[in-house]
C-alpha cells in the first residue's frame, strides 16, 4: 500500500527528479499509517496523508518554477525512475496525468508548511529539505532563485540554520563545504572535528530509520555518505 501511495504522489511530481521521491513520500506516509490504532482513525489519517501529499507536491512545484524553466533531463530522469521502480505500464499511466499545482501562479509557503510543522517530526522535515534540494539540483546545478526559494521553505519548516547549511553544503559546493556538512567552522580543532563527525554520523545513520522502504533507506544512506565524505576530506586536508 505504501508503495502505491508513493507512486501516486510521484506522478504528481513528474516534473522533477525521482531519485529522492519515494525517500520522503514513503517515509511520511508510512509514519502516519503505522501510527493508526483503530479503524475510526483511518479516515482521519487518510485525510492527513492526502494533505501531506498535496502540500509536498506544491512545495516541490514552487522550487521547480523558481527559475522559470523545466529541463528535459529532469523529465527523463523521472520517467526512468518510475519505469525502474513501478514498471512500464504504471509509468505510462502516470505520465498521462498532469497535476494543477505546477500551473498555479503562486504558492503560500507558510500555509503549505503548516501541516508538516504540526504533524511531522523535525527529522522528517529535514528529509523534506534534503528532497527539495535534490529537486533544485536535478539539472546539475542550483540557481540563485531556486536556492532562495528552498531557503524560504526551510525557514518556514523551522529548520535550524546549522542544519540548513549542512544540507545545503551537500549540494552547493564551496571551499568550506566539508566543514558546513559537519556543522562546524574551518577553525575547529581536530578534537572538535572528530566530535562533530560522530554527532552527524549518528544523526543521519540509516539504522535510525524505522522504515523498510527502500527509497527512504537510500535517501538516508546518501546523507550518511555525504557526512563520511566530508570527514574524510577534512582528514586528508589536515593529515589526520
Amino acid at each position: 500500500m505504501i508503495k502505491w501511495i508513493a507512486a501516486f504522489l510521484g506522478y504528481s511530481f513528474f516534473r522533477f527528479p525521482g531519485a529522492l521521491l519515494g525517500f520522503i513520500v514513503g517515509g511520511v506516509v508510512e509514519r502516519f499509517f503505522n501510527s493508526s490504532s483503530s479503524w475510526s482513525e483511518v479516515g482521519s489519517q487518510r485525510s492527513t496523508t492526502a494533505a501531506l501529499q498535496l502540500n509536498l507536491l506544491a512545495l516541490a512545484a514552487t522550487v521547480i518554477k523558481a527559475d522559470g524553466t523545466v529541463k528535459q533531463q529532469e523529465l527523463q530522469f523521472v520517467r526512468n525512475f518510475f519505469i525502474t521502480n513501478y514498471g512500464t505500464q504504471m509509468a505510462s499511466t502516470i505520465f498521462e496525468k498532469f497535476n494543477e499545482e505546477v500551473k498555479k501562479e503562486r504558492q503560500n509557503i507558510p500555509e503549505l508548511t503548516q501541516i508538516f510543522n504540526q504533524r511531522a517530526p523535525y527529522e522528517t522535515r529535514l528529509q523534506i529539505l534534503h528532497f527539495l534540494f535534490g529537486v533544485a539540483n536535478a539539472d546539475g546545478s542550483i540557481s540563485k532563485t531556486e536556492l532562495i526559494k528552498v531557503e524560504q521553505i526551510a525557514a518556514a519548516l523551522g529548520i535550524r540554520p546549522s542544519d540548513m547549511e549542512s544540507i545545503k553544503a551537500m549540494f552547493v559546493k564551496a571551499t568550506d563545504s566539508a566543514y558546513k556538512i559537519l556543522e562546524i567552522s574551518s577553525s575547529a580543532t581536530d578534537a572538535e572535528v572528530k566530535k562533530a563527525y560522530r554527532t552527524m554520523a549518528k544523526k543521519y545513520h540509516p539504522d535510525k530509520l524505522q522504515s523498510k522502504d527502500p527509497a527512504l533507506i537510500r535517501g538516508a544512506q546518501e546523507k550518511f555518505q555525504k557526512v563520511q565524505e566530508a570527514y574524510e576530506a577534512i582528514q586528508k586536508e589536515r593529515g589526520l
